[in-house]
């Protein structure tokens, strides 16, 4: 790893049975290198991206994926364009921007790299964008690690209510906001990895995530390795765990949210919003401020929602009793199918919008401080 990356390494969660991030970049070899998300969880699989072009395929095909991540690697993803070609600087942020529409991040990422670049010289250009991917890539686990200190007193008092009536207290998450989401650390899971760390006694119902089985094939695997109790329920069994008191929290990522509160994050999430409120449980929603779209109030009209490939929906992959990974398909040959990847839970289901810079409730004018 880079001499950047090696000064973090006492700071970053273990993954598997190594100290890994999900992207970090080679010094003696100067690759980039990143974890291939797709191979999970059968395979920990690292490549390298050696160009524009395997940046935007990494993101694009989910090789990485999560808001915080995949602004990171879009920075990198310059710095591979122009070390190759010191011309291509705009064909590589527009490139890059088109990848993903629905994450804050990406564009936000691309922002700042692109003003950091403005006005360099031809040949400092490679330098400068690495400095500054270097720069995003450190930051993204400052950041993620101090949304968990933020979120942590909430799970402490939580449990503090609850430990006398109960072993353990229950978090129900949707997707993956874990190290995998993010450089390290993660969102909602670095909420749980903190309170886990002070001895708080936890169980994680992690919802499959389907389509793409998110939580089944990466959140199991990032709470697994740090041997914290988890169960994988059906994507519709949340409601059923609420209405039968098994449930004590909401925690969930988000891929953009508004000034005024909404959040839009993976497919399901509002409806898990919608169980914990009309069964009194807090729903909150852990990001990074770059995550916050200042831009607009209201998502309804505003956010653009991902529609993904059908071959999600009619396929699933998994691996055989013989231990090969095999593709198969679940739906009729002719079916008509549509696979939206983001849903939007309106701000009055949200109990509040956990930050690296603290807990802010899910309106304006609580969001809107950020800005003072």
């Amino acid at each position: 790893m880079s001499e950047l990356s090696d000064s973090l390494r006492i700071q970053t969660m273990k993954i598997a049975d190594e100290r890994l991030q999900s992207i970090w970049f080679e010094a003696d070899s100067e690759e980039v290198c990143i974890i291939d998300q797709t191979s999970l969880p059968h395979e920990l699989k690292i490549i390298s991206l050696d160009s524009l072009e395997d940046a935007c395929q990494a993101i694009a095909s989910m090789q990485v994926r999560g808001a915080p991540l995949i602004g990171v690697t879009a920075a990198y993803g310059v710095y591979l364009a122009v070390r190759n070609d010191s011309g291509s600087l705009d064909r590589a942020i527009e490139a890059l921007r088109n990848t993903r529409p629905t994450a804050i991040n990406l564009q936000w990422a691309l922002q700042r790299v692109s003003e950091a670049l403005a006005g360099i010289e031809a040949e400092a250009l490679a330098g400068k964008a690495l400095e500054m991917a270097q720069l995003l890539e450190k930051e993204d686990i400052a950041v993620c690690e101090a949304i968990g200190d933020s979120g942590l007193p909430i799970l402490q008092a939580l449990w503090e209510s609850k430990r006398d009536s109960q072993e353990r207290l229950n978090i129900l998450t949707h997707c993956n906001a874990g190290a995998l989401a993010t450089v390290d650390w993660g969102t909602a899971l670095s909420v749980v990895y903190k309170a886990h760390a002070v001895g708080v006694p936890l169980h994680v119902w992690v919802d499959e995530t389907r389509p793409r089985n998110q939580g089944a094939a990466l959140t199991t695997w990032e709470l697994t390795a740090h041997h914290i109790p988890n169960t994988l329920i059906v994507d519709n069994a949340g409601g059923h765990l609420m209405q039968t008191g098994k449930v004590d929290i909401c925690i969930v990522g988000s891929d953009r949210t508004t000034l005024g509160g909404d959040v839009c994050n993976k497919i399901g999430t509002y409806l898990k919003a919608l169980a914990a409120h009309h069964n009194g449980i807090p729903f909150y929603a852990a990001l990074p401020v770059s995550t916050i779209d200042f831009s607009i109030v209201s998502a309804r009209e505003s956010i653009p929602i991902e529609e993904r490939g059908a071959e999600e929906v009619s396929h699933i992959e998994g691996i055989t009793v013989g231990g090969q990974i095999e593709t198969v398909r679940v739906t009729p040959e002719d079916v008509a199918i549509s696979n939206f990847g983001f849903d939007i839970t309106p701000a009055e289901l949200v109990s509040g919008i956990i930050t690296e810079r603290g807990i802010f409730e899910a309106n304006e004018a609580s969001l809107g401080k950020l800005l003072e």
